[in-house]
């Protein structure tokens, strides 16, 4: 990573000091592991993941205009957007140099099937944003590109780095896309829990104008007035906190949350029941307890 341009090396490492869970190059080794044993190429899936999703957390930051990433100022709140942009590309670009370098063009191509779907789906929310016209089926296609496909590329780069069968990459990109899907919806249920200083609902994705899958059921639930004034208060009441606590309340006392925990459910037995077609061994148990941790954990 290191650079001969200073002011790379000084962001860069204030990325490294800064690193999240690494949840997902957890993924690669897992299902490197399910699949056969881990080696160099393992190592290298990894990495080239791990600098693909913090580089479109990077990007991310200045498309929503945010200032904090896991509690600490965005890049572009400390150096604006312009170097935040470039400074994606920088990891992004290392990300695929590591590949190509190393002769490892499954892995690319995996993971640049995940960058084109990641870049298509927030350009789909963005673009239904604006109408407000989100339907359920629509909101699962959103979330397939723009969340579940990187994981989907964890577990299928993992078992890729091991040569098995492609049918055998097909299954855990599968189970892939199952745990990211159920991870966003735990994602989305988190905006409709009670903030303990205030009481309030966090409400982040109201405030957005972002239709998650709570909202869209309420929706579908709801008669024409009904609609109207739910869309009003998205569209032109998002920044008031009681119209919007209200708002989650209704979602709340209609089915919304509960609906969604429900689908949460449903897609995490499906990525357990791909798991199955797998040995039981140590690996496929600790992938199962991560997928339980995707959809239990508190933050």
């Amino acid at each position: 990573m290191k650079s001969p341009v200073p002011l790379l090396n000084t962001i860069t490492h204030y990325i490294l000091k800064r690193k999240g869970k690494q949840m997902r190059p957890m993924f690669v080794f897992l299902s490197a592991n399910l699949c056969g044993e881990v080696n160099e190429s393992t190592y290298r899936a990894a990495s080239l993941i791990e600098l693909l999703h913090t580089a479109t957390l990077v990007h991310d930051d200045v498309v929503d205009d945010s200032n904090l990433r896991r509690g600490f100022f965005s890049i572009n709140a400390l150096w604006k957007n312009k170097i935040s942009v470039l400074v994606g590309d920088f990891l992004l670009s290392r990300g695929l140099l590591l590949a190509l370098d190393q002769q490892e063009y499954e892995l690319l191509k995996i993971v640049s099937n995940a960058v084109r779907e990641m870049s298509e789906g927030e350009l789909l929310q963005i673009e239904k944003a604006r109408k407000l016209d989100i339907e359920e089926n629509i909101y699962f296609e959103i979330i397939r590109k723009k969340t579940a496909s990187l994981i989907a590329s964890c577990c299928a780069c993992g078992a890729s780095s091991v040569k098995v069968s492609e049918p055998r990459i097909q299954q855990m990109w599968q189970f892939g896309e199952y745990v990211g899907t159920a991870f966003q919806i735990k994602d989305d249920l988190f905006d409709y829990e009670l903030n303990n200083n205030t009481g309030k609902p966090k409400g982040t994705d109201i405030r957005d104008q972002k239709m998650t899958l709570p909202l869209i059921y309420l929706l579908n639930h709801s008669d024409y007035f009904e609609k109207r004034w739910i869309i009003n208060t998205v569209k032109n009441h998002h920044q008031d906190v009681e119209k919007v606590t209200q708002l989650v309340k209704k979602v709340a006392d209609r089915g919304g949350i509960e609906y969604a925990h429900e689908k949460m459910i449903e897609y995490r037995q499906k990525a357990l029941e791909v798991l199955l077609t797998f040995p039981d061994n140590t690996f496929r148990k600790s992938l199962k307890d991560l997928v339980i941790f995707t959809t239990e954990r508190t933050s």
